[in-house]
């Protein structure tokens, strides 16, 4: 009897900014190992916005939170998602959904996506309730004007936070 294959690891693919790197976007990733057998982090370039810290940083802010999850693997990535996708063997493109506005924007992306690849699906996920009012964009904010984030990024991020908002208050 022949043996066999292996079958085809699920592979989703989360991309976004991550600038920074949420609890939210923690508790998808987390929420998502228990449906996928491996899950890409791709952390975008995003040329076409002003990020508070630098593609390296975001790709590290990820893989230090993520560290402890088994199959999670970030990368950062430039250029359509789909294609993205394709290269590396995803079947799924992750989002994070908090609200209404989050899905009105992201069912559109996803009926763009796919017209570009229809292989690869996309999977919504709600995060945990008392997650749901986080973005990276009230972190920023909130950090810069002197908040405390400790209950929306993880420590090493907030560390960070403090530290960039702190170089630039010398700056000006």
């Amino acid at each position: 009897m022949p043996a066999t294959p292996p079958p085809t690891p699920r592979i989703a693919v989360y991309s976004g900014t991550f600038d920074p790197f949420t609890l939210g976007h923690d508790d998808v990733v987390r929420r998502a190992g228990k449906l996928f057998d491996q899950i890409i982090i791709a952390v975008a370039a995003a040329h076409h916005k002003k990020t508070l810290f630098p593609l390296q940083d975001r790709v590290e802010q990820a893989q230090a939170a993520t560290r402890d999850i088994v199959g999670v693997r970030v990368l950062p990535f430039d250029g359509l998602i789909m294609d993205f996708c394709a290269e590396h063997g995803a079947s799924a493109v992750l989002r994070g959904v908090r609200n209404v506005t989050d899905f009105d924007y992201e069912a559109q992306m996803a009926a763009m996506n796919r017209k570009l690849q229809p292989q690869v699906e996309t999977v919504f996920l709600l995060p945990e309730a008392s997650l749901q009012c986080i973005s990276s964009t009230l972190v920023r904010e909130i950090s810069k004007l002197g908040g405390d984030v400790r209950q929306m990024v993880s420590p090493a991020v907030a560390a960070a936070l403090g530290a960039a908002h702190a170089a630039g208050s010398k700056g000006g």
